[in-house]
């Protein structure tokens, strides 16, 4: 607070003090009418006195308030000048730093790239160095890698073709014993050959591949050879497997095999697609189903009686070749099954039936 308002506030409170007194010596109601009267004019005088001063204070103070407005905005613009002073001294002290900062920078960055070339470069000077030490060393090894092959080789080279001239003789020598069992063989296919242009003897011949995957799989008791399939009819089957009745302990249920070898058809069917005789291959494919229905119709007739017998019989075909081209006939197989009741093997088929029977028989 300034000297002048505290003066103001003391003149204040002096007059508001004068004002209790007047109004506490009126309330009273003094001896006098004249002490009434002059004690009014006092009090106007004071009045007007406190408004004169009051007016004067009020004016003074309007005074130092302009005065220190005026001071106080020329402290601020003279404040305003010195910060911007210092800002724009800051400013480039700040750009002179920058300055120096990147000078410091492009000469350490400039400084560490001639350290890195140099590096570089000796680290490169090295490296060819050790290469090409590697290299001398490498193909010194290699020299005497091929020497030592080559030695090698050499004594091996010569046991190998000392050996492999002994195994040639050896087999010269085996191959003329072998030309003379071929011969022999040869003639043996001819008498084979004329063997089996009898019918009876093609018969026998497939009768006995019959027997043969017979007893290589089931036993003695698990088959029959020569059965009367249908009582009466004096017609025997080459070959019936013996299955569990419907009484037990009674007569067997018999599963007919009959073995067939339509050889002269299959013979002329092969010469044709030797040829490459379509027309030929289709008339000789079509007498080899004739042939395998005809052989087909007569197992159905002459063996299947249930309940004597299963309701269907068994073709056997002796080689794989045959079995192959009449399962290539297309619906023929299923034709016979269906129509006839006879299923046509080959030697691996019917293997694998009578196997399926032999762990039907164990269990």
């Amino acid at each position: 607070m300034s000297t002048l308002q505290f003066a103001v506030l003391v003149v204040a409170l002096a007059a508001i003090v004068v004002l209790q007194v007047l109004v506490l010596l009126r309330a009273r109601g003094g001896s006098a009418e004249g002490s009434g009267q002059q004690f009014e004019r006092v009090e106007r005088e004071l009045r007007l006195e406190l408004q004169h001063s009051a007016q004067a204070t009020r004016q003074e103070l309007a005074g130092h308030m302009a005065q220190h407005q005026a001071a106080t905005v020329q402290q601020l613009d003279s404040m305003r000048q010195q910060m911007q002073l210092h800002a724009a001294g800051g400013r480039e002290e700040q750009a002179r730093a920058l300055k120096r900062f990147a000078d410091t920078l492009q000469q350490t960055l400039a400084n560490l790239t001639e350290s890195n070339a140099q590096r570089m470069l000796e680290v490169r000077a090295t490296l060819e160095t050790k290469i090409r030490d590697l290299q001398l060393d490498n193909a010194k090894r290699l020299e005497e890698m091929r020497q030592t092959v080559d030695e090698k080789l050499h004594t091996t080279l010569e046991t190998r073709l000392t050996e492999s001239f002994r195994h040639v003789s050896e087999r010269l020598e085996k191959v003329h014993q072998g030309l003379g069992e071929m011969q022999q063989l040869a003639i043996g296919v001819g008498d084979l050959k004329r063997v089996l242009t009898n019918v009876k003897t093609r018969g026998t011949w497939g009768e006995v591949q019959l027997e043969m995957l017979l007893e290589q799989v089931l036993t003695v008791d698990q088959y029959a050879k020569n059965v009367e399939t249908v009582l009466g009819s004096n017609a025997r089957v080459e070959f019936a497997i013996k299955l569990p009745g419907v009484v037990d302990g009674g007569a067997p249920l018999w599963l007919p095999i009959d073995a067939k070898f339509p050889k002269e058809q299959y013979e002329r069917l092969l010469e044709a697609q030797d040829r490459a005789d379509a027309d030929g291959v289709a008339r000789f494919g079509a007498e080899l189903e004739r042939a395998v229905r005809n052989e087909a119709k007569t197992i159905c007739d002459k063996y299947v009686s249930p309940p004597q017998t299963t309701d269907f019989a068994i073709l056997f075909l002796p080689t794989e070749g045959l079995y192959a081209e009449v399962m290539r006939r297309p619906g023929l197989a299923d034709e016979l099954q269906r129509s006839l009741r006879v299923t046509i093997a080959g030697p691996s088929t019917l293997t694998a039936l009578l196997n399926s029977l032999q762990m039907g028989f164990r269990t």
